[in-house]
């Protein structure tokens, strides 16, 4: 594993708490890569949701999937992830998954934003089963901007310690913004 790229990082992650046959949720689809890896852990007896706003994203999912023969254990749904809600009842899902900024190879001003990210992360939260947990990447900087990131820390920091464990990672030595990995668990 490249431990310096973070989305295999965070896989790292979501694999060690993660079990065959859960229920998955990608919040920001983009180029398929976090949709296929969930796909890999929910199994045959497991199930995928994956939302993007972008049909280009739904198509490039569509395609990789296939490629793994995958494609029967994600439902696509071309929706803003603040949505995810008319499609997964509370305390059903096993994990959450975010990659927020744009899609890698798109256009840079069609991406996440701060209002539409906070209530789809809060909306994960009640998604998530006691136990569960959300991976967060979390980028700025450039085309994104800052404040994305320093609405979703901000969040983050006010959620109840008695309800949910919340780690937030930082690339110490790293220049030009890095993402900031962050990892809640509900209790």
């Amino acid at each position: 594993m490249k431990q310096s790229q973070i989305t295999l990082w965070c896989h790292e992650i979501i694999r060690s708490q993660a079990a065959e046959g859960g229920f998955y949720i990608d919040a920001t689809m983009g180029k398929g890569n976090d949709t296929l890896f969930l796909c890999g852990i929910a199994g045959e007896a497991g199930s995928v949701l994956a939302f993007d706003i972008q049909r280009q994203a739904l198509l490039y999912t569509e395609d990789l999937l296939k490629s793994y023969g995958m494609e029967q254990r994600a439902r696509l749904i071309l929706d803003g992830h603040e949505h995810m809600g008319n499609y997964a009842k509370d305390e059903t899902a096993d994990v959450i998954c975010f990659n927020f900024g744009y899609l890698p190879g798109g256009d840079h001003k069609i991406a996440t934003c701060a209002d539409t990210s906070i209530a789809a992360v809060e909306k994960g939260l009640s998604i998530l089963k006691h136990g569960g947990m959300m991976s967060l990447c979390i980028y700025s900087g450039g085309d994104t901007g800052f404040e994305e990131k320093e609405v979703i820390l901000s969040y983050l920091r006010k959620l109840p310690s008695k309800k949910f464990t919340v780690i937030v990672n930082e690339y110490w030595n790293r220049e030009n913004h890095p993402p900031v990995p962050a990892f809640i668990f509900k209790a």
